[in-house]
């Protein structure tokens, strides 16, 4: 919305709480509201008004959304899809399905990810050698696309996104500002890791691995100033992120869920928040132990030689600010 200049802010404002950021974007849903309708039509744009309103506060956190594998487009109807209705931004995905894999396509069919961890869980426990077959390979499909991007996904993406469009693109539970420019996809740049780049924008979305070209705001190729800070820190993130993913799509065959537990008319939304706890644990143990891996590293460091003194001191140097800065920072949105 601020690309576009629906939403504007004071002149010279460069950090913003999110707070105020709802106040913008409620103010917008409601300068918004259509004049010239019917009574049927303004009916139905203030009910879905009001359930955004309701749901607004859910931005600072994280919005539910369930892809299906069938379209860049296609999700799962929840009263959160209703925020990108009612703003008119269109929301994509790639994590598709290649439909000349007959196999997948049948294993999958038009399950959205909710549905279809449910579909493995049935067919595992079914007596049936066929559904056993079905789920495996329903499982396996989500093991091979853990980045939760497809090269078929990622071709339909380029098809179906407008040149100049400003859209959301939804992967591995973010959602990131994405654009066309001469028939190339670009992701808006929006890393802590490169808060100090200026010139660094956009970043190029043309392989399924998160290794994209760095570009300006006119989309010329920008490398950054400090590539080795920047791009750990940019690896960091991917890594987490595949991480999360890979833990959240494994989760039935984690011996620490006990699948046969499960009531089998458990709900989408229960299975989902099932997964989610366990998500949470897993992530909040993988940062403990990067956190650990951290002080020995600067221990390491302190007993090293001169060479490795330095690269001790420099490794605190580069976390400690940035841990600072996220503490601060913490529930405000810097502005690039």
């Amino acid at each position: 919305l601020f690309l576009l200049s629906q939403i504007k802010l004071p002149p010279m404002m460069e950090i913003i709480t999110a707070e105020q950021l709802m106040e913008y974007l409620g103010d917008y849903i409601l300068d918004a509201k259509p004049k010239e309708i019917s009574e049927i039509q303004r009916l139905n744009y203030e009910q879905n008004m009001s359930d955004a309103m309701a749901i607004l506060h859910k931005l600072q956190t994280g919005l539910d959304v369930n892809v299906k594998f069938t379209g860049v487009r296609v999700f799962e109807y929840t009263p959160e899809c209703i925020v990108f209705d009612l703003l008119d931004i269109p929301l994509y995905h790639g994590w598709l399905v290649d439909p000349q894999v007959a196999d997948i396509v049948k294993a999958v069919g038009n399950c959205s990810y909710n549905q279809l961890v449910e579909k493995i869980i049935s067919c595992k426990q079914s007596d049936n050698s066929e559904l056993v077959s079905e789920g495996f390979v329903a499982e396996q499909f989500l093991n091979n696309t853990a980045t939760q991007l497809t090269y078929h996904g990622l071709c339909e993406l380029t098809s179906a996104v407008q040149e100049g469009e400003l859209c959301v693109f939804f992967r591995n539970n973010h959602f990131s500002t994405m654009t066309k420019y001469k028939g190339q996809l670009y992701l808006l740049v929006t890393d802590q890791g490169f808060l100090t780049e200026e010139k660094v924008v956009w970043e190029s979305l043309h392989n399924v691995d998160g290794d994209g070209n760095f570009c300006d705001s006119e989309f010329h190729l920008r490398p950054p100033s400090d590539p080795e800070t920047v791009y750990r820190g940019q690896q960091d993130q991917i890594d987490q992120d595949y991480l999360m993913a890979l833990s959240l799509q494994q989760e039935q065959q984690n011996q620490e869920i006990n699948w046969e537990q499960i009531p089998e008319g458990i709900s989408d939304l229960e299975l989902a928040k099932k997964l989610q706890e366990e998500e949470d644990r897993r992530a909040s143990q993988y940062y403990q132990e990067q956190e650990q891996a951290a002080v020995q590293v600067q221990v390491q460091g302190a007993a090293s030689p001169a060479s490795g003194r330095q690269s001790g001191s420099n490794e605190r140097k580069r976390k400690e600010p940035r841990e600072k800065e996220r503490e601060k920072e913490k529930n405000s949105c810097v502005l690039l």
